[in-house]
């Protein structure tokens, strides 16, 4: 499916273009419905046709890499950009001040066009199972298989949209327009979850364990680890004003289960080096359990069917790009990575020392590898190439967001995966929705909330998390400067119970999974979303705020506001649009 299926998908794509404003609207002028396509094989151009629609964004409403919504609005990253007001609404989004209006990033633009976009791909998704349904499996032998695939990505689709909104119209492909204009958005928050969950085991039930050849499809085990996402997120039981009330456990012990399935099934392990996650040759790895294809120059669309969600990204001063130096890691994120004697985080205190050019260095600060593969630090190689130290000069707003810059989404120009359009820039990397770290992880929450920190025995939470800490030990040899020398002192140790760590117990092993999944995911966009769930985004933001407020002025005004905060408003046009059907979300 990344090689010459992905031209089927944007041919289907380009026949079923769902590009109207808003998205209940979904048959605009000059496309195909199910009552167009009848034919297999046209069903099924239909359903590839979905796959296209979960990736239809562009930097200005992402529906694929969240960093505007999960780094920008977290403590891991700054917006970045020319000035405070170059694309406004990411500042509102940053220092959280979107109090009196729930419009912010209007139109097309923002989280409204976001809600745009998610839902013309749930519009595709369910055209293709209406297409589907009416059909037999003798007519067309994979409609089970596609069927399975379609409810996959309506749940990853409804899943973006929980976790940015909470309280979202859900529909499915057995409701007319008429009936999808008169749905709600006043579903319990239970509910919702059980309906996504419900999805994803739809695929469970109906898809293989693997597509061989086409691995951009989705198959069992990528529902499996999809569901336990789900779930994980539902375990954390919220009131309607958002605290979360309680853990589940019963719906730890599916995570668990769904986990354990994805991890003994040996389809899937941990690349043997970190940076393959983050470069060009390395799609599909062993590590991928479900990522968003793309392509370059094969004849489908301009430049071909590029990733340009984090297209603002790259450096404005840097001699190979020109533009635009959004997504700045934040000083508290660059200190997160800092270690102790012992090779550990330095968990409360990271923060009492602050990382500069000067302490980043091979006989400075202990830290993680990890920093080296996520920011760009002065005189370190860019992108894994040595001859390309990164240097201040392409900071663009040097005196407000400068110091670091960002590096997992970028690839270096010299790449065959490299586009340039316009102003702005692409790549064909796949976007991973889901790596095994993440499952490991997963798994590793779901016990340690169990009750169950591990002892370190196989597939238990300290096995787990040592897993990666050992796999972030072994990624030193891409970062490496030109002489071969190490850009920074690297000391990182997996846990040793009574050797380098003093108890192993529930709360530190939480806090240790906390942790990890921070520095795993750093800039990636999920830590915005898990201190959400996890019940912790107010103070843990409040606290950042009162910190670096006194490093950037520009964050001078910023505040979270606990049973506010946790989501966004729905788009003011869509309640003007149905009617008023929908209810605001609170605070706005």
């Amino acid at each position: 499916m990344k090689h010459h299926s992905i031209r089927l998908l944007i041919a289907a794509a380009l026949l079923l273009t769902v590009g109207c404003k808003k998205y209940l609207d979904y048959k605009p002028q000059g496309a195909l419905s199910a009552a167009d396509l009848s034919s297999p094989t046209a069903v099924d151009g239909l359903a590839t046709a979905a796959y296209a629609g979960i990736a239809n964004d562009w930097w200005d409403a992402p529906i694929t890499s969240m960093w505007e919504y999960g780094s920008v609005r977290s403590d891991d990253a700054y917006k970045g950009g020319g000035d405070i007001g170059d694309q406004q609404q990411m500042d509102k989004y940053e220092q959280f001040y979107l109090v009196n209006s729930s419009n912010n990033g209007a139109g097309d633009f923002g989280f409204p066009g976001t809600w745009i976009r998610a839902y013309a791909a749930i519009a595709r998704i369910n055209t293709a199972l209406r297409a589907l349904n009416n059909l037999t499996d003798a007519q067309f032998p994979k409609r089970t298989v596609r069927i399975g695939e379609m409810h996959f990505l309506r749940g990853h689709m409804y899943f973006l949209l929980k976790v940015l909104f909470r309280n979202i119209p859900m529909f499915d492909e057995t409701l007319t327009n008429e009936q999808i204009l008169k749905v709600p958005n006043t579903m319990s928050n239970d509910s919702l979850w059980s309906k996504i969950e419900a999805d994803f085991q739809v695929a469970i039930d109906d898809l293989p364990t693997s597509q061989p050849g086409e691995p951009g499809r989705a198959n069992q085990l990528s529902a499996k680890a999809y569901k336990a996402k789900a779930l994980l997120y539902h375990a954390y039981t919220q009131d309607d004003n958002y605290n979360v009330t309680g853990i589940d456990q019963a719906k730890l012990q599916e995570v668990i289960k769904l986990t354990d399935d994805v991890i003994n099934s040996g389809n899937y392990s941990l690349n043997p080096d970190y940076a393959y996650n983050f470069l060009d040759g390395h799609d599909n790895s062993p590590e991928s359990v479900f990522a968003i294809q793309y392509s370059i120059n094969d004849g489908t669309a301009i430049g071909g069917r590029l990733n340009m969600s984090t297209s603002l990204n790259y450096f404005a001063g840097a001699p190979q790009y020109g533009c635009c130096a959004f997504h700045i890691p934040s000083q508290d994120l660059v200190n997160s990575f800092s270690t102790d004697a012992n090779g550990l985080p330095r968990f409360d205190h990271f923060n009492d020392v602050v990382l500069t050019d000067d302490s980043l260095t091979a006989t400075g600060t202990p830290v993680d590898p990890r920093i080296d593969h996520t920011i760009g630090i002065k005189g370190h190689p860019f992108k894994y190439d040595a001859a390309i130290p990164y240097d201040h000069s392409w900071e663009r707003l040097a005196g407000v967001y400068g110091g670091f810059g960002t590096m997992k989404e970028l690839q270096l120009a010299t790449c065959a995966c490299f586009k340039k359009l316009g102003p702005f820039y692409g790549t064909s990397v796949n976007m991973d929705v889901i790596r095994f770290d993440d499952v490991l992880l997963m798994n590793a929450e779901a016990k340690i909330q169990s009750g169950n920190p591990g002892t370190g025995a196989v597939n238990d939470p300290l096995y787990n998390i040592n897993l990666i800490r050992a796999r972030a030990a072994a990624s030193t040899n891409l970062v490496k400067k030109a002489d071969g020398s190490f850009p920074s002192n690297y000391q990182v140790s997996v846990y040793k119970p009574g050797v380098n760590i003093a108890v192993w117990d529930q709360p530190t092993a939480f806090k240790a999974l906390q942790w990890e999944r921070r520095l795993e995911f750093a800039m990636e966009s999920p830590r915005f979303f898990d201190l959400v769930r996890w019940g912790i985004a107010a103070e843990t933001l409040n606290a950042y705020f009162a910190i670096e407020k006194n490093r950037h002025a520009f964050l001078s005004s910023a505040h979270f506001t606990k049973n506010q905060h946790e989501y966004f408003p729905i788009p003011q046009e869509q309640i003007t649009f149905t009617n008023g059907i929908y209810t605001q979300n609170k605070g706005y």
